[in-house]
């Protein structure tokens, strides 16, 4: 007999969306995390760009999140980003993080779906 597999948290993975203040001005945007056992780290836009963020926080009685990173705008300026949201359909493989995104003095919504 065959075991199903444990997922592990419910964070953990790669995480693509976008972000924007309106919904005709978006930004594409992949998160990769990760979680210790007692701390969740991550990547915004792995590569040579990349926006590390040491920890995050994560309130599991209501599944919110919260990272904070220091990054580049597109002109290659730093930039502090903060992200506020929630996990949505956390029993479904392709869960969604939603919330607010802010991005030096720019503000928007976001919405994520975590890969399989």
């Amino acid at each position: 007999m065959i075991a199903p597999a444990q997922e592990g948290h419910p964070l953990v993975g790669t995480w693509h969306g976008s972000w924007g203040p309106t919904a005709k001005d978006r930004h594409d945007v992949t998160l990769v995390l990760d979680w210790d056992g007692k701390k969740i780290s991550g990547i915004i836009n792995p590569g040579p760009d990349a926006a590390k963020f040491p920890s995050g926080s994560l309130d599991p009685s209501n599944w919110s999140v919260h990272f904070e990173a220091d990054g580049k705008d597109s002109s290659g300026k730093p930039v502090h980003i903060v992200i506020e949201g929630k996990i949505e359909n956390i029993t479904n493989v392709r869960r969604t993080l939603v919330g607010t995104w802010t991005q030096g003095s720019e503000k928007g919504d976001f919405m994520l779906r975590r890969d399989n």
